[in-house]
């Protein structure tokens, strides 16, 4: 009798056991389930090409939007009733500008939605930030060479948006730009030949003269000697 009594609670114990287990593992399963079924990003609402937008291409996407995929951008583009905004993960006052201003710069040679607005947008915003200058200036030695591939790109709303983007780090980091500014210009000279850009080429290369101070205009009349200064 004893020994089926064993036995019985022998079952139990291993029956107690077994169910412990199951309970610990659960947790497991629904911890590693969002790994398989990420969560939908904001900006996967804007239409069904951007939901998967690394599925078939995803062997020749760019590096912007590689990391744009891996969460690697802290912003995301939300569809508004009147216009689309950027949604920060954090205050962008907190957001290290090195590297990702440098990251947003180069995805303004995207051509494809959600990539273009949300580089074009988060530059323009992450320079806005209080103490924006002190932080863009000592990446204006990588931020040249990225807006001078931007601007000499064949699509056109590329070249429209690395304009845009120079003339505001020209608002913002001032004659500091002016020792980059020569290897900016070849570029605008010969997008000013198309009459399509002519005045737009002309306005920023008054504003970068306005924020670099008469000394740019020395350095845009190099390049352009069609150039009238502002201070003339």
């Amino acid at each position: 009798g004893s020994n089926v009594l064993r036995m019985s609670s022998g079952i139990q114990i291993k029956a107690k056991t077994a169910v412990q287990k199951s309970k610990t593992s659960s947790p497991l399963q629904c911890s590693a389930e969002p790994a398989i079924k990420p969560q939908p990003k904001p900006s996967d609402k804007l239409n069904p090409k951007t939901i998967e937008p690394f599925g078939a291409h995803s062997r020749s996407s760019s590096t912007f939007a590689a990391i744009y995929a891996k969460g690697g951008i802290p912003c995301r583009l939300v569809h508004g009733s009147v216009k689309n905004r950027l949604q920060w993960e954090c205050l962008p006052e907190t957001v290290p500008f090195d590297p990702l201003l440098v990251t947003l710069a180069e995805g303004l040679r995207e051509t494809k939605h959600p990539y273009t607005f949300v580089s074009k947008e988060g530059f323009k915003e992450l320079l806005m930030v209080e103490g924006a200058t002190e932080k863009a200036i000592p990446l204006l030695p990588r931020l040249v060479p990225v807006l001078k591939a931007t601007l000499a790109h064949s699509d056109d709303e590329v070249f429209g948006r690395g304009l845009d983007a120079l003339v505001q780090l020209s608002a913002v980091v001032g004659p500091s730009l002016n020792d980059h500014l020569k290897h900016l210009l070849t570029n605008l000279s010969r997008r000013s030949m198309d009459k399509k850009f002519r005045e737009k080429i002309t306005v920023a290369l008054q504003r970068l003269e306005q924020y670099g101070g008469k000394a740019s205009a020395t350095i845009i009349k190099s390049k352009i000697p069609t150039y009238c200064s502002i201070f003339s």
